[in-house]
Parts: C-alpha cells; structure tokens; sequence
C-alpha cells in the first residue's frame, strides 16, 4: 500500500479502475485461497456490469492482426541478415585472422539500466557492487576475469538520468562516463550500449542516447554492440519482434550495423549467453578496419588532471565548512534558547523533490509527490498550469514544524510571475514569517546559469535580506551514493557556488531512500537552529515586519533587522567565516566531523524527539 501512495501513476490507474485490486504473492501457489479471493471479485464486477462484457471491434482487431503480420515479416527478414552478416565474419576467422587472446570491453548506458549486473554476468563472479538498495555506480570502475579460454578486462561505467539530456547531466557523471573508455589502454576492442528491453525508447529516450553517445567520437560506433538486458521480459517473443516494434531500437541497432546480444542476468545456469557474446564481440573485431577504438592519450591525461583537481578542491571545500561549524558552535553555544516552533519554505523547480523533502522533514506522507506526471506535462502538455503554495504541520515532542511548499517550475530563466507571487504569498503562510527557505537542487542533473537566474528572479521581490535566510538542500542523495556532495559542488562550477556564497554556504543532503532514518533531518533541523540563532529570529517583509515587531505575544524574539547593532554583528560574523574559506592552512584543532554531528543538549535520537 506504501508504494501506491508513493506512486501517482498508479494512483491513478486505481482511480480510472474505480479503486478495483488484488494482491497476488507469486512465489506462495500453494495458497489457494488469494486466487478464490481474485474470482470473487472479478464475479462482483461481472455482477456490477450487468453481465456485460467488454466488446470488441472486429475490424480494429482485423487490423492488429495484420500489423502482426508484418512485424513478424520484418522481425524474420532482420535476423535473416544478421546470420548472413555473422557467418560472413566467421569466415574471416576461420580463415586465419587471429582474435586477440585479451578482450577490453567498456560498458555505457542509463542508470539503472543493468550494465553492473551485465559486467558481473560477462566476468562469471560478481565485480560490480549490485544491491536491491538502488544504489548506483558513481565512478567508472574495472574488473578482470578469464571466461571461455579469453582473458577479460571490463569497465562499468556510471549511467546518466534516463530523461536528462547531455545538457541536464551534472558534470561529475559526464566526466566519469568519457573517462571510462581510458581505463582500458590502449582502448576498447568493444563498447556495449546497455538498453533495457522493457524501456520505451521514444524521441526523448533516443536524443538522450546520442547525445551521450557524443561525449566519444563518431567512431565509436563501429566498435560498438548493443546489449539488451532484461531479457526474461521478451517471454516467447524474438528479440527481432522488440526491434521491430520499436523505431528507437530500430536506429539504435542500425546505428550499430545490426550488433545486438540479449542478456537475462537473472539467469545463471545459462553459459550459452556469455559465450555467445564473446563470439559477436570477437566477429564485431574482425569486421573493423581499426582494432579498437583508440583513446585520445592528451584527452586522457587532461580528463585525470582535472578529476585529480576536482576532488582536492572538494576535499579542501569539505574542511572549510567542517572549520566554519567548529567555529560557529563557538560564536552562538551560549546563544541558544528553547525552540518552540519551526517554520519552513520549500523552494524549487518542478521535479526538484519539494514534495519528498516535504514527507521526510514532517516524517509523513502529507505532500503528493507527482514527479511522473509533471515530467509527462512537461513534454506533452500546456506547462501554463498554475497550483497555490501547500502547508502541513507535525508535532514533535512539542516543537511544531510548520512546512510550506510553493509551486515549482520548468527550467526556464525567467519564471511566470504567478511563481514569485505564491512565494511572496508563503512567507504570510509561515505568520510571523519564516526561519528557513530551503532551496531544493536536485544533484541528479546539472545546475545552469538558466537556473541560478530562475532562483534569483524568484527571490527577488524578498529582497537582499532573504539570503540570510536561505540554505541549498540537495535532494536525490541516493544518486550521489558513496560520493561526498562537494565533489558535485565543486565540479557544477561558479553557477552552483554562487548560489550557495548567497546562501553562505549552508547546504544539507537529504536521501530519499532514508525515508524512515530520522538522522538526516536531525542534521537538517540542527543547521537551521544554527542559522536561526545567528539570524536572531525569522525572516518578514518590510511590512510585516511594522506589523509584528510590537504584538506582545511575540515576547523577546527580535527579526533579522530589528536594531543596526545586530546587523553589524551578523555582518561581522560573516566576514570572519568568509575569512576562514580563504584561509590556506589546516586548522590546529582535530578535525571531527562537525558538520555531521548532532547537539545532543538540542536534539535526541527519537523520531518523536526531532528537536
């Protein structure tokens, strides 16, 4: 049930079948009793209907039959070829052109796509770290093995978002998948392009894998060879019958001058599979003019200096910030006062996770999440849809957290006006006004100039001001897995990092599949206690602010600008801790890791003990 409200698109297949389901436990056929269930209810519906069945157009289905008809011709002439194209190249072999005795294949595709689970099969023992977790390869990684008297060498490449194009792919995976091809000198003798069976290879899903595909040169596809995984999936279909239904595949595959092998990873009692694959590789090699596909020696070199570059400035980000909450619990330790309520603003474009960043901090699913279906009106629908700012509230051993989600958009510079109305209309949301607005990035996909504009012409009728207020949350931490969040940071370039200076560098990372760990919020809410207590109160408009500075149940809390005297403090504290960034040397006190750590006088470990 937890996955049906997680999930909109099957909420709504529910809503369009009248709320009508049934749980099936596939793997207990011995329990009879869930089929009994199943054929009462289907006798119910027949019941509700009247008897009725579901017609059927004769001519509509004369015509299915035809289409049919011609797939299957289409199918039988394409394999047809391709036995024609393979004894050809057999022939080469047999006729005395030796295979290299050490195979070097590459593995390229989408995230999730199986290329782990293929290097794993092709290596016959497990390389690649694969896990029900969804956790992700984030580095290109290889694994050696001697299979079918051959000696193997294979790189698992990280997969790009399967709707992001080479644009929207941070610059940490585009990095890694380029460089993938150099870890295998001289070159690859084979790139298998990983494909799902199962994926809808449409225009969208086509133009991600060309321009992927661009990051190498044009002639690594003729040393390339698609990999179909899933292949369970076909059932008693040829694989010849999914080309051929599928125009995407069809160009794909024709790209690849008709290479393709289908793997079923779940199945290893099948040697044939393995085997097999090695022969098309070794018939591909023999077919090329080149051997391989020859790395550029500059590129390389220019590729492992600048990952080498990126991760030192990561790791130095990493201590300065460890520094600055060092430093900061030292300037406002004796600051603190009790926390009664927290009040939080959401901000960010659509799909960017406000709805689950939303669910994680209130620890319910109070916010829909409707990354689907926004992705869907963003390629098929008029995107003038306008929806009001969200509010829902948790009670947490009596500190009430109030969260306000506003209206994302799409990726555009300049946001429909409407947006920055429900964002000023959020802060009267979060009355007096709010502690926190957390602008969610989502470190799956690139952050642009497009992006930074948006932000700040979304912020801009709250003035100067809100950036005290402000902190970037990283959302889709699960992509970044074992990576540390700077090494994104770090290699998006002065676009993100002029975000997060506004901010002054405040940034937190949520996961999504730490749903239920309490540990990541408590982090969260300890940085904004933190950030509250140097702001000296919450944020107001200019308005707001004449209106609420003399109300007597606001008692002793003071806004951000409530006398010059504390202005200048703040800005003497930011001065100090943009000082410590510039500052070159290793701090003389033990490094802990701080910006991790939690004030257990402030925070307890219990989910009902948040603050």
């Amino acid at each position: 049930m937890s996955r049906i409200r997680r999930n909109p698109v099957l909420q709504w297949i529910l809503q369009q079948c009248g709320d009508r389901k049934h749980f099936l436990n596939l793997s207990n056929r011995e329990d009879r009793d869930q089929v009994k269930k199943l054929l009462d209810k289907i006798e119910t519906l027949i019941t509700i209907n009247g008897g009725r069945h579901c017609s059927v157009d004769r001519s509509q289905g004369e015509t299915l039959r035809k289409e049919m008809t011609d797939l299957t011709e289409r199918a039988s002439k394409r394999f047809d070829q391709v036995q024609k194209q393979i004894n050809k190249l057999k022939l080469q072999i047999e006729g005395g052109k030796v295979p290299p005795d050490h195979l070097r294949i590459v593995m390229i595709g989408g995230s999730f796509a199986g290329k782990s689970s293929t290097g794993n099969t092709i290596l016959v023992k497990n390389m690649f770290n694969v896990n029900e977790k969804g956790d992700r390869t984030t580095h290109s990684e290889i694994g050696h093995s001697v299979v079918e008297g051959r000696r193997l060498t294979v790189v698992d490449s990280p997969g790009w978002f399967c709707f992001n194009t080479l644009q929207e792919t941070n610059e940490m995976d585009k990095l890694e998948i380029e460089n993938s091809v150099n870890l295998c000198p001289p070159g690859p003798h084979a790139v298998l392009l990983v494909v799902p069976l199962a994926i809808n290879t449409d225009e969208s899903y086509l133009r991600v894998v060309q321009e992927h595909m661009s990051l190498f040169r044009e002639e690594i596809w003729k040393h390339t060879l698609v990999i179909f995984t899933y292949g369970d999936w076909l059932g008693v279909k040829t694989v010849e019958e999914r080309i051929e239904s599928d125009e995407g595949l069809q160009w794909i595959v024709n790209k690849c001058e008709n290479r393709y092998h289908v793997l079923n990873n779940k199945d290893h009692s099948d040697k044939t599979q393995v085997k097999e694959l090695l022969e098309k590789i070794e018939e591909m090699w023999a077919g090329n003019e080149k051997s391989y596909y020859e790395v550029e020696l500059d590129r390389a070199a220019e590729l492992e200096t600048k990952r080498e570059t990126g991760d030192k400035m990561a790791r130095r980000l990493k201590k300065i910030n460890e520094r600055k909450s060092r430093v900061m619990k030292e300037l406002i330790g004796d600051e603190r006062h009790p926390i009664r309520d927290i009040r939080i603003v959401l901000i960010g474009q659509k799909c960017s996770g406000k709805s689950g960043a939303g669910n994680m901090i209130l620890f319910n699913e109070n916010f829909r999440i409707t990354f689907e279906r926004a992705w869907l009106k963003k390629n098929y629908q008029d995107h003038r849809e306008t929806s009001p700012c969200v509010k829902h509230e948790e009670n947490f051993d009596g500190v009430k957290v109030s969260v306000v989600e506003t209206p994302g958009w799409f990726s555009d510079p300049t946001p429909p006006d409407w947006i920055k109305d429900e964002v000023l209309h959020s802060v009267s949301m979060c009355s007096p006004g709010p502690h926190v607005f957390l602008l969610l990035v989502p470190n799956g996909r690139s952050f642009t100039e497009k992006d930074l504009k948006a932000l700040l012409e979304i912020m801009k009728p709250l003035t100067e001001r809100v950036w005290r207020h402000c902190m970037v949350v990283f959302t889709w931490g699960n992509w970044l897995n074992d990576v540390p969040v700077e090494n994104y940071i770090v290699r998006e370039g002065k676009e993100l990092q002029e975000l997060l200076e506004k901010c002054g560098n405040r940034y937190h990372v949520l996961n999504p599949c730490s749903y239920d760990d309490p540990v990541e919020v408590k982090e969260l809410f300890q940085k904004i206690i933190n950030m509250v207590t140097q702001n000296r109160g919450f944020f107001t408009t200019e308005l707001e602010k004449r209106t609420f500075q003399n109300l007597p149940w606001l008692g002793k809390q003071r806004t951000v600008t409530e006398d010059e005297s504390n202005q200048r403090e703040q800005d003497l504290i930011e001065k100090m801790l943009k000082a410590l960034s510039n500052e070159p040397e290793d701090p003389t006190v033990p490094v802990t890791k701080m910006a991790h750590s939690m004030d257990e006088d402030y925070i307890s470990d219990s989910k009902s003990n948040l603050i």
